[in-house]
């Protein structure tokens, strides 16, 4: 039972048709470099906590919300992540790490956002008749989108030493450019779900 959602939380986060959680995960980590890995340890756990608490609460029926409304709000977190990205990049020639502090308490909150999301793909999944086993399974599901994420900001600040290092290119300007692209697939995201 524990493998089972433990498995589908991995595919779910790394499942390349449903790409807006790896969007916002890369909007998330963008601004860092891997000997920042401390940083975006914490900001990770920032949004695993976010979503963990949210996920919760929805697969008991504590709190229930708009799906559409949810699916909605996802790419519209990616997009105001991606623009606070660009908007601190522009302002400083190098990025100041002080000035990306406010990306834990986005990566928290964005999370509550996310958990709700993430809760749909866990509750279609139940298995009927299991109810007593769901603290299992929602473990393992969470657990799973934990380890695909960690995956996710792996291979990002893999690229990133290699734009930084070998590549020799500006932090500033990676970041800037990754970003926009983040916000121009968020957008895409948004106008399709819009005119849905």
């Amino acid at each position: 039972m524990f493998n089972t959602y433990f498995e589908l939380g991995i595919t779910h986060i790394l499942d390349p048709n449903a790409y807006d959680h790896l969007l916002f995960i890369v909007a998330l980590v963008a601004i860092y470099q891997i000997k920042e890995w401390k940083k975006v340890a914490i900001l990770v756990t920032a949004f695993t906590l976010g979503h963990s608490i949210t996920l919760a609460l929805a697969a008991y029926d504590v709190i229930t919300f708009d799906q559409r409304t949810i699916e909605i709000l996802i790419p519209i977190t990616i997009l105001i992540t991606a623009l606070y990205n660009i908007f601190i990049a522009w302002q400083d020639r190098q990025v100041n790490s002080k000035r990306v502090n406010i990306n834990y308490a986005l990566a928290a909150f964005f999370g509550l956002i996310h958990g709700m999301a993430f809760s749909n793909q866990l509750k279609a999944s139940l298995f009927p008749g299991q109810e007593d086993r769901l603290l299992t399974q929602l473990l393992g599901f969470n657990l799973g989108i934990e380890l695909g994420q960690l995956i996710i900001v792996a291979v990002i600040l893999i690229v990133s030493f290699i734009a930084f290092n070998v590549l020799k290119i500006n932090q500033r300007w990676w970041i800037i450019a990754l970003s926009s692209i983040v916000a121009i697939f968020a957008i895409d995201l948004l106008r399709g779900l819009i005119s849905a």
